[in-house]
């Protein structure tokens, strides 16, 4: 996947990303919140397609379903320095790409474009030329990623019905699945 990146700093916590006060909104109105207070106005200026890079420590703190607001978004993938591994599974659960680069904060800047390849792990800096290759994702999770969640995954084997998948999962969130080359 390419696309635009924004960069982050180090150990943002969920409560950055899915302010307390967002709890009580509808997801279309809780992701305009996303780094509200971090970065005001973000959500004005993100684009379908683009990607977030952050630093090390992204996701700490509870356990709140942020994916779903990336994907209203339609934030294409999340590359970081390091996740929090209860807010990468819950991310990769949503259909939504993560994936782990060190030193990915300092390889990018705001507005660079950045290319992905969760399959391979190499990572370029397209603006750059800057690039590196990490280790893949585990097939599993990459199926996951690539059925565009894991309800969509458990209803495409069966053991749940489509329908379900098909009611928790918007059509920004299928869009984005599909089109991450996942």
């Amino acid at each position: 996947m390419s696309g635009r990146v924004w960069v982050f700093d180090d150990s943002l916590n969920t409560d950055a990303m899915y302010p307390p006060d967002a709890m009580k909104l509808d997801i279309p109105d809780a992701a305009k919140m996303v780094f509200y207070d971090v970065r005001p106005g973000w959500t004005d200026l993100v684009a379908s397609g683009d990607i977030v890079v952050a630093g090390k420590n992204f996701g700490v703190g509870s356990s709140r379903p942020v994916a779903a607001l990336f994907n209203q978004l339609g934030v294409a993938a999340l590359v970081a320095e390091e996740f929090n591994s209860l807010f990468f599974r819950n991310a990769v659960n949503a259909g939504l790409p993560a994936m782990t680069v060190p030193g990915v904060a300092a390889a990018f800047s705001d507005g660079d474009t950045g290319t992905f390849d969760l399959r391979s792990g190499a990572w370029r800096n397209d603006t750059t030329g800057v690039s590196g290759t990490v280790g893949k994702l585990p097939d599993l999770i990459l199926d996951i990623l690539a059925s565009g969640g894991v309800l969509p995954r458990l209803a495409e084997q069966g053991y749940i019905p489509s329908e379900l998948a098909d009611t928790l999962r918007s059509p920004e969130v299928s869009a984005a699945a599909q089109g991450s080359g996942a």
